[in-house]
């Protein structure tokens, strides 16, 4: 890693207008220099030059004041006052050189109308490349900050597409495991409905801690899963088995907050709840190159099941009646192609033992990946001092 990190050279743009105004009108006033050198003028006709660059220079910085307020005006408005305000610019720029040249010359055969026509075409050469060079760097500025906002917006509207699928999981399991509660209630089981509130509330306060779009490590989604089973396990006992194959290389890996309990809640509904005798679930995760590998399997109908279809829409049936629950696995595809694009993997298969599995792969990453960028410098006092010029 570089020890020092780059920054875009018009971050500051008060700073930039000034490095390229000194640079400019600096190169200017060389390139006049070297060119009286050339000519044998004397020393003292360096003066001139300086003169005329100081001038140019102050000259550009009515300029720019103005330009900025027309930068924004209707296209005919900024170039036919612009084109006026250059005519006037050069000529008071000749005026200017004409006069000090006659000063230094006073005995020279060309007169102040001559000397005034003489430097009028070099004066308005520089003030006319000054500006369009002002108007482009605005413009490029200004398409830049265009698509600043739109990249702004774009993840914005992506974060809140996240956000609302992520939400959709909270109500839906909330639904069931309170009818669980009650129905323990209702028996007047109390210990256990406790032992489920308390273990529900844990698993809340954890969705209440990561925002919507926020990714967490292996680690801590498989130990949130954990606490969601404990809660399912009241309800299933001996029906609901569970098996862990958890690559610790894979641990520090990050993934979409709650990518799994949805697999894991579709795994019990379709595969534990069909069989009177259960099922049982395995949860596995590998890396496959530049890849993190997550499988969840069960040991249920699998493909033969009638249920199939609805199962990998998402939808559930009460009394024949179709019923969208609003999660499943169309939920996990869309939050992995909002979050991925296409650089991810969503597969359901049939494994030759029977049942249905889910494979999911994704670009590997880590904390380390996740920095924030460096904030950007302070504006120099100078820069502040005169105001936005840009």
């Amino acid at each position: 890693m570089l020890p020092i990190r780059p920054t875009p050279f018009f971050v500051n743009k008060n700073q930039a207008f000034w490095r390229l105004q000194l640079a400019g009108w600096g190169g200017a006033m060389l390139l006049r220099a070297m060119s009286a050198i050339a000519n044998d003028q004397p020393l003292a006709f360096l003066v001139l030059v300086l003169i005329a660059t100081i001038a140019g220079f102050s000259i550009s910085l009515v300029l720019a004041v103005i330009y900025r307020q027309l930068i924004s005006k209707r296209p005919l408005v900024t170039w036919g006052t612009t084109a006026v305000l250059l005519i006037l610019a050069a000529s008071l720029h000749a005026f200017v050189d004409a006069w000090v040249i006659s000063l230094y010359r006073s005995d020279g055969e060309a007169s102040f109308p001559q000397l005034f026509i003489g430097v009028f075409y070099l004066d308005a050469t520089l003030l006319g490349a000054w500006s369009a060079l002002y108007y482009a760097i605005n413009f490029f500025i200004q398409v830049e900050q265009q698509n600043d906002q739109m990249l702004h917006l774009e993840n914005q509207a992506t974060s809140a597409q996240l956000a609302m699928l992520r939400y959709q999981l909270n109500p839906h399991f909330l639904f069931n495991t309170l009818n669980s509660i009650s129905t323990l209630v209702l028996l007047k089981q109390t210990e256990p409905a406790n032992a489920m509130l308390s273990r529900l509330s844990s698993f809340l306060r954890y969705t209440l801690i990561n925002e919507p779009s926020a990714r967490v490590t292996v680690a801590q989604e498989v130990d949130t899963l954990k606490l969601y089973l404990d809660i399912e396990r009241m309800r299933f006992e001996e029906r609901l088995r569970t098996t862990f194959a958890i690559d610790p290389a894979t641990h520090g890996a990050l993934l979409p907050s709650l990518l799994l309990q949805p697999l894991v809640e579709n795994a019990i509904k379709y595969a534990v709840s069909a069989q009177e005798s259960g099922a049982e679930i395995c949860i596995s995760t590998q890396l496959v190159g530049s890849m993190l590998r997550i499988a969840v399997s069960d040991t249920g109908p699998g493909l033969k099941s009638e249920v199939t279809d609805r199962r990998l829409s998402g939808i559930s049936f009460d009394g024949g009646e179709p019923v969208s629950t609003g999660v499943g696995l169309a939920n996990i595809r869309e939050r992995l192609e909002k979050a991925y694009g296409d650089k991810h993997l969503f597969e359901t298969l049939e494994p030759p033992e029977g049942g249905f599995a889910v494979i999911i792969e994704l670009p590997l990453e880590t904390n380390a990946h996740s920095e924030g960028a460096s904030e950007l410098p302070i504006v120099a006092a100078a820069a502040e001092l005169s105001g936005n010029l840009f």
